[in-house]
């Protein structure tokens, strides 16, 4: 318990430098700098089997798998959401192209559609885990899912334009938009002179997000089936 405990602190740690100390200003980052961050959360990451290995050698974890096994499991599943996530960058450029949103304020919408995506793939990935456990033949359907999004992928057309994606046409349902960013923020409030209030308004930055953790969320079905 108190493992997982340090775990999820840890991770609350790095995020809260990542947003609140490394990018608390909005700014354009370079190519360097880009390259320079991704090479530390890769090395992170790597790092991290040195961990999972004494964490099951020792005991620390309740399995059956020996030190040196854990750690290819989880160098296997890292290598493998990677090279899933290429699908993920090209979608998201995408995104940020039809919306036009500004250099500067892309971190903001990655981090925060990320991380909600993030937790909803923990909770997708504890769910099949305890699927698994309670039936066996569960891995045959992860299997029929993880061909039938091959089969998808062999039989794809032309990529849905975003204006035409229905989270768009169910936001605006329930929130008016702004046609013009309001600097960094997803929400604003406006003067409704009909009903005498300011009424919440979100902004295109906010449609970014919902579109970027949405698209993630819709990539997970064909990744996570795959770590299992």
């Amino acid at each position: 318990m108190w493992l997982w405990i340090g775990f999820f602190l840890l991770i609350g740690l790095l995020l809260a430098l990542d947003l609140g100390v490394l990018n608390k200003k909005s700014h354009v980052i370079s190519a360097r700098e880009a390259l320079k961050w991704t090479a530390l959360w890769v090395s992170l990451s790597l790092l991290f089997s040195v961990f999972v290995y004494y964490a099951y050698d020792r005991g620390w974890v309740e399995s059956h798998l020996t030190g040196g096994k854990a750690v290819v499991t989880y160098l296997t599943g890292y290598l493998v959401e990677q090279s899933l996530s290429l699908d993920n960058i090209f979608v998201i450029a995408l995104i940020f192209s039809y919306f036009r949103v500004p250099d500067a304020f892309q971190h903001r919408v990655l981090f925060w559609g990320i991380l909600g995506a993030v937790i909803f793939r923990g909770m997708m990935i504890g769910f099949g885990i305890a699927l698994i456990h309670r039936f066996d033949w569960m891995m045959y359907v992860f299997g029929v899912l993880l061909l039938y999004s091959a089969y998808k992928m062999l039989t794809a057309g032309e990529s849905v334009h975003p204006s035409k994606n229905s989270v768009i046409r169910l936001l605006k349902r329930f929130f008016p938009i702004t046609k013009k960013y309001e600097g960094q923020r997803f929400f604003v409030r406006r003067r409704n002179f009909e009903k005498r209030k300011s009424v919440l308004v979100a902004t295109p930055l906010f449609v970014a997000l919902i579109m970027v953790e949405t698209t993630d969320i819709m990539f997970a079905f064909d990744s996570i089936p795959a770590i299992f």
